[in-house]
């Protein structure tokens, strides 16, 4: 029994609206794991359309684990989208240069650092994931939820701004599932063990090895 091959772009048969994500990237700064795949109504080409205010001079990066699902419109705002907040303006002088090439002399634009999506998240249709988020690995992100803060490990966060709304599995089952690291498992055990993640979890000794 073999795995899909994670460098096919299109993995379902006659089917050209849902690619593994990491096949269609064109911009270094987005980084995406093996076997994580966009859902889009119209063009998968709108991914990276949605990831907004991504500016190669601020060199910052989305980080995409492995595994992820993420759905259509799903929208990812990036550093270049941040203002000046602590002076008398948020108008951002400096840009359209001339006589106000020099507004910001001294002063940067602040800058939250990387947003990093962990590995087996479900991001949900029209979701934002806001400036520097870390999303913990197998969290979902709920329908229109605006992301503005870190979310943990599998949990289930909705609104806006969006709250944990439940945790996936108790304190127990987390702490097993992340020391389990399925994602990290060579494709070969993940194929053989493809039946046992559709289930509630339960561990073995089999199951908490790589």
């Amino acid at each position: 029994m073999q795995a899909p091959k994670p460098t096919t772009t299109f993995p379902l048969p006659n089917y050209d609206r849902l690619c593994f994500l990491k096949n269609i990237i064109t911009n270094p700064n987005i980084i995406v794991g093996d076997f994580t795949y966009y859902d889009d109504f119209e063009d998968v080409a709108n991914f990276e359309k949605n990831v907004k205010y991504h500016f190669d001079f601020i060199g910052d990066k989305l980080i995409i684990g492995k595994f992820c699902q993420i759905a259509s419109g799903a929208t990812f705002i990036m550093n270049g989208g941040n203002h000046v907040t602590e002076g008398v303006s948020t108008f951002p002088f400096q840009i359209f240069g001339e006589g106000w090439s020099d507004a910001m002399d001294g002063k940067a634009y602040p800058t939250k650092g990387d947003t990093v999506i962990g590995n087996d998240v479900w991001v949900g249709h029209d979701a934002t994931i806001m400036t520097g988020v870390n999303i913990g690995h197998g969290a979902i992100i709920a329908s229109k939820a605006v992301v503005t803060k870190n979310v943990p490990p599998y949990a289930i966060v909705g609104g806006n701004p969006a709250k944990v709304v439940k945790m996936r599995f108790s304190e127990s089952e987390i702490e097993k599932l992340l020391e389990m690291a399925w994602w990290d498992w060579p494709i070969e055990k993940v194929t053989e063990n493809v039946k046992m993640f559709s289930l509630p979890p339960h561990f073995d000794s089999n199951q908490t090895e790589r």
